[in-house]
């Protein structure tokens, strides 16, 4: 008898029933399973938890709407960078799990009414349409983002640029190197692109900026510029230039031409030579080039004239600062022109010194005059030159020996005798001007010492019997005289003169005589108390 079969009686226990000896059969799913399932696993990878809604499993669908949220916050706006990978790949990977998950519901709930699995099939094709198109509106989106990018840096390069070119050229150099780098990188990496296809316009505001000095006629300041110009075809796509690759060669030859010649005489900027110089190697085919030349003799001219103007010494400079100049040019039909200088800086030269000793600059006359008789030679007013330097010399001691130049011409009539002599055991030398100038050298009296005192040099110089002291005999006019008389090597000189006023008088015969003391008095030659004689005294330390 079976378990079934067995009675059951009032107050027993009731019998255990045994184990099934397999599980219990499943039974069927639903009509319309794979119908089911195909519809919630298309509306699952919408993103929604549309098809746990179709089951009625709302609580399932909370994850896709968190995860989708999430996404939007992350994905908006649109960043020209994208959403990363990672992101996209992990959402993707819970979509699918999702629509794997709703599928397996759907396939074992049933629907109510035949008809809603085809429509929720129908309405998960559609609905997927929702991702696909916000898949291309985000593409669009970021495409945009990417150009507003782009357009961005195009805009702030034009501001560096604006700003640069306020600014003197090597301060800005970095600007204008750090514009082009982004020129060149829309340019040729983004050549589609709406900032892209403006580069060109922008490369010419660019040169324009970059060459404003040459606009404004400042040539000097715009060589630089230009230079760093002609660099540029270098580093960038001669394409997106056009004609501006050879723009600069014009406007730089020009520069080097106008800048060269108003500095022509001066100091030399950069190579050899200057802008000159420059624009002779870099063009030397250029109309500019072919106007050196002749702009180089006609300055020569102008400052040959010059040294006869109110600044001989100014002018002479310039021609010496031509003369150099030209010489180092390049271009041998243009260095040649070098020595058409050479006769205005030798009447510079001497009417520098001139207008020196005119100024009072005794020691600058002295020295500009006695270069000029030791280098011309040949020159008909070196022997006027020498006589300026010596009255320079004397001045540099007694300035009113420099009150005017020395006389050009030797006085008429008869002429006085001044006797020197020399009771040194040092040689001196002795110059004088006045109604005419000159210079004598004693040589030094071997026999002859110091003197203790100035009492006993006055008393026994050039008196001693039997001696023979170093003379000279001077033929001199009538006049005024300054003296300067200069002991052993010339290193140390004392200088006298008579008193202001005093002439040498003519029926006269004059005689000085010049020793040494072991005193600290200086050398001179004093007043004399007695006309026909007089002594001079120098000091020896």
């Amino acid at each position: 008898m079976s378990w079934d079969d067995q009675a059951f009686r009032p107050g027993s226990v009731p019998p255990v029933p045994p184990p099934p000896s397999r599980p219990p059969a499943v039974g069927p799913p639903p009509p319309g399973a794979a119908l089911r399932a195909v519809a919630a696993g298309l509306l699952n990878l919408t993103g929604l938890g549309l098809g746990y809604a179709l089951t009625g499993r709302w609580f399932r669908a909370v994850p896709c709407w968190v995860v989708t949220g999430v996404l939007l916050l992350v994905a908006l706006p649109a960043d020209p960078d994208g959403v990363s990978t990672g992101a996209v790949v992990g959402y993707v990977l819970v979509l699918v799990a999702a629509a794997l998950d709703g599928a397996r519901i759907a396939r074992r709930t049933a629907v109510g009414g035949s008809w809603r699995p085809v429509v929720a099939a129908g309405a998960g094709l559609v609905l997927l349409a929702a991702p696909a198109g916000g898949v291309v509106f985000y593409g669009s989106a970021q495409d945009e983002a990417v150009e507003q990018r782009l357009l961005d840096r195009l805009g702030e390069s034009d501001r560096t640029v604006r700003a640069a070119s306020g600014r003197n050229f090597d301060a800005a150099r970095a600007d204008y190197r750090s514009a082009l780098a982004v020129y060149r990188d829309l340019g040729e990496e983004h050549a589609g692109s709406r900032a892209g296809k403006l580069v060109p316009e922008r490369l010419k505001a660019y040169y324009a900026a970059v060459a404003a000095p040459y606009r404004q006629g400042r040539h000097c300041e715009a060589v630089a510029p230009l230079t760093y110009l002609r660099t540029v075809p270098e580093s960038i796509d001669p394409e997106l230039l056009g004609d501006l690759a050879g723009w600069p060669d014009g406007p730089l030859a020009t520069s080097l031409y106008e800048c060269g010649l108003s500095r022509l005489g001066g100091p030399t900027v950069g190579s050899p030579g200057g802008e000159l110089a420059e624009l002779l190697r870099t063009f030397p085919g250029s109309a500019q080039a072919g106007k050196v030349g002749p702009a180089v003799s006609k300055k020569i001219s102008e400052q040959a004239r010059a040294v006869s103007g109110s600044s001989p010494c100014s002018a002479t400079e310039t021609l010496r600062g031509l003369r150099a100049g030209v010489a180092s040019m390049p271009e041998k039909s243009v260095s040649a022109r070098a020595g058409e200088a050479d006769g205005g800086i030798e009447n510079g030269t001497y009417a520098c010194g001139v207008d020196q000793f005119r100024k009072k600059q005794f020691t600058e006359a002295r020295k500009t005059l006695t270069e000029f008789a030791t280098t011309y030679r040949k020159d008909g007013r070196r022997a006027r030159a020498r006589d300026i330097a010596i009255a320079a010399e004397i001045a540099t001691a007694r300035p009113a020996a420099g009150r005017r130049l020395p006389p050009a011409g030797r006085p008429g009539g008869s002429r006085m005798e001044l006797v020197i002599s020399n009771d040194a055991p040092s040689g001196v030398e002795i110059l004088y001007t006045g109604p005419v100038t000159g210079s004598v050298t004693l040589k030094a009296c071997g026999s002859c010492k110091r003197y203790g005192t100035e009492v006993s040099g006055s008393m026994l110089a050039c008196k001693a019997g039997g001696r023979s002291y170093p003379k000279v005999r001077l033929q001199l006019p009538a006049g005024e005289y300054h003296f300067l008389y200069k002991h052993g090597t010339g290193a140390s000189a004392n200088v006298d003169s008579y008193s202001s006023g005093s002439r040498i008088k003519p029926g006269y015969t004059y005689t000085s005589c010049t020793y040494v003391v072991e005193s600290p008095y200086g050398l001179g030659l004093p007043s004399p108390s007695d006309p026909i004689s007089f002594s001079a005294a120098s000091t020896s330390r």
